[in-house]
């Protein structure tokens, strides 16, 4: 327990004082506590997840209200994985605020903290993060006001905001793309003993929605409609195992229409899938008013899992597919559940969690993409940096952090800021300025933002061997003004590509340009490492002063740029069929 209450403090910003002496408090945030009753709870005596959904979208919607200063809607939410129960007697703890604006979209994040009243401790249940559009007045469209961060934790997220936007934003076509080609590889359904059909545990029901299940827009609440959901869904799922079921997750889901006061919502879930301790429920609300046809209003995937008396999952009934649609349903699942291992693995981990090199394929490359430019972000984000030494304007900074070594290199050019980011984000000319890029080629090219290069460095002492290394390196333009260009770069392995005896296979777990536009002509370029063993012989040196390589380097990466600053842009090599 005591490791989620230091999570539930890392999450929290510490006291931030304004130059007024006044205590900062994020002005979109939002704030709610409630106690379970017995009527908020399920048979288990813990919280009812629908209710505690209905919680969070109306603390969420308040904040999005709050900045935009209208009505919002949901328009979607972000995978939600559940840590733990709330037992009835207990109080939740649900914090809002607006990370980051858009045109007339705005992402919220949500903590979801449970407190026991009478132990005195608080831990983690759930961070998730929901979409928010601002109503049009009757003026025309919202044209929302930009969020000003102040602490370093509100910088993260409001950073890390624009790379989420951007994963929303390709998700329905990514996953559409992955699954064909996971469900096309998985082959037929397999039989199993004593399966359980399918259709035993359809379920349909019909909700008449009525003032109280609507905002002050006559709309439906998103977390009500979510409610009925997982309500439905567990139903499903009791149907499979002849037992209470535990809502672990929710992947991904966008509302694809309002729902308003009047509407019957037609509420459907089925089991798809079954693996060893959990499984997915497939569910769907459509929408009808009179003799109106229905209204795809939203589809959800919820993963559940059955406890036995020592709170560990037990071991479920496989299910039996019903032909055509209930097959594609079946692999689909299956294909998602991978989908799912790789997101944990790569997201949700911690970094000290994740082995430095981690296997690059199309089914991850998402998800890779995001942590590489995360990661990235997170370091810039760190206002804690000392500098160690100066030189012919090159700054080096260092800083040590829970006995990690990390690092930055400051320069400024004066090149326009787009010019310098194609020029540096091409790794196969770095060799040109780099005399540690002794080679550089490209490895796949998977799609215009995203390259996988094998970089080969010379050896450090005479005779020994040189290192290589695979790494996977993720291109950003600026989401708005306030934005940098990046480019992140980490290790990734590839079956293609082993270890060889001519080298020794270095290894990069965090490392990148950061280039800020300052004016037309001038531009900022700030290089990060988070230092590795296959980094840390090459920069000790510098770090401690008994060298001045580094600033060689990026001098020499100056006159590169300078040289180059007119040259056009070679595209990139076409990206993998």
């Amino acid at each position: 327990m005591e490791s989620h209450e230091l999570e539930v403090d890392s999450l929290k910003d510490a006291l931030f004082i304004l130059e007024s002496g006044e205590v900062y408090r994020n002005p979109t945030e939002v704030k709610m506590s409630q106690i379970v009753l017995p009527c908020h709870a399920n048979h288990c005596g813990q919280l009812s997840v629908g209710q505690l959904l209905k919680w969070m979208d109306s603390t969420a919607c308040l904040s999005a209200e709050r900045h935009a200063g209208c009505s919002c809607i949901t328009a979607s939410v972000d995978d939600i994985h559940f840590e733990h129960a709330i037992g009835v007697g207990q109080v939740v703890n649900i914090i809002a605020k607006v990370n980051r604006a858009f045109t007339s979209s705005m992402e919220v994040g949500i903590l979801v903290t449970c407190e026991d009243l009478y132990i005195g401790k608080e831990w983690k249940v759930c961070h998730a993060f929901a979409t928010f559009v601002a109503r049009r007045t009757e003026t025309g469209k919202v044209q929302l006001k930009q969020v000003i961060p102040h602490t370093q934790l509100e910088q993260v997220e409001y950073s890390l905001a624009a790379e989420r936007r951007r994963m929303r934003l390709i998700h329905a076509e990514v996953i559409t793309d992955l699954l064909s080609n996971c469900a096309a590889q998985l082959g037929e359904c397999q039989e199993h003993k004593d399966a359980v059909p399918a259709e035993k545990t359809r379920v349909e029901s019909v909700e008449l929605v009525l003032p109280p299940h609507a905002n002050h827009q006559v709309s439906t609440f998103g977390g009500q409609i979510m409610a009925w959901m997982e309500n439905v869904a567990t139903i499903a799922a009791s149907r499979l195992c002849n037992a209470h079921p535990t809502l672990r997750s929710i992947d991904m889901f966008h509302f694809r229409g309002p729902s308003h006061i009047g509407d019957r919502l037609v509420l459907k879930a089925i089991v798809n899938n079954s693996f060893k301790n959990s499984m997915e429920v497939g569910v769907c609300a459509e929408a009808y008013k009179g003799g109106e046809p229905l209204r795809h209003i939203n589809s959800a995937f919820m993963t559940f899992e059955v406890l036995d008396g020592d709170r560990k999952p037990r071991m479920l009934p496989r299910i039996k597919p019903e032909p055509v649609d209930g097959k594609r349903r079946y692999q689909e699942a299956l294909a998602r559940k991978k989908i799912r291992l790789d997101r944990k693995y790569i997201i949700t981990s911690k970094q000290t969690q994740v082995p430095l090199s981690v296997p690059w394929d199309q089914s991850n490359q998402m998800y890779l993409s995001y942590n590489n430019v995360s990661a990235l972000k997170i370091m810039v984000a760190k206002n804690n940096w000392v500098l160690t030494s100066e030189k012919n304007k090159v700054s080096l900074y260092t800083l040590e952090e829970n006995q990690v070594l990390c690092f930055k290199v400051e320069t400024k050019v004066n090149i326009p800021a787009d010019q310098t980011f194609h020029l540096l984000a091409d790794l196969r000319r770095r060799q040109e300025w780099d005399r540690h890029y002794e080679k550089c080629e490209v490895v796949i090219q998977a799609d215009e933002e995203d390259t996988i290069y094998r970089v080969a460095s010379p050896s450090i002492t005479k005779g020994g061997k040189g290192q290589d290394f695979i790494m996977l390196a993720s291109r950003r333009q600026p989401c708005d003004a306030r934005d940098p260009y990046l480019i992140a770069l980490r290790s990734v392995t590839l079956p293609t590509h082993p270890p060889t005896d001519d080298y020794t296979r270095g290894e990069v777990l965090c490392a990148g340009f950061c280039i800020w536009e300052e004016s037309s002509s001038v531009t900022k370029i700030t290089y990060y490492n988070q230092a590795t063993p296959g980094v840390l012989p090459y920069i000790s040196t510098d770090i401690v002063g008994l060298s001045s390589s580094f600033y060689c380097i990026f001098s020499a990466c100056s006159d590169f740029l300078k040289a180059n600053k007119t040259c056009p842009v070679a595209p990139p090599p076409p990206a993998a069929p």
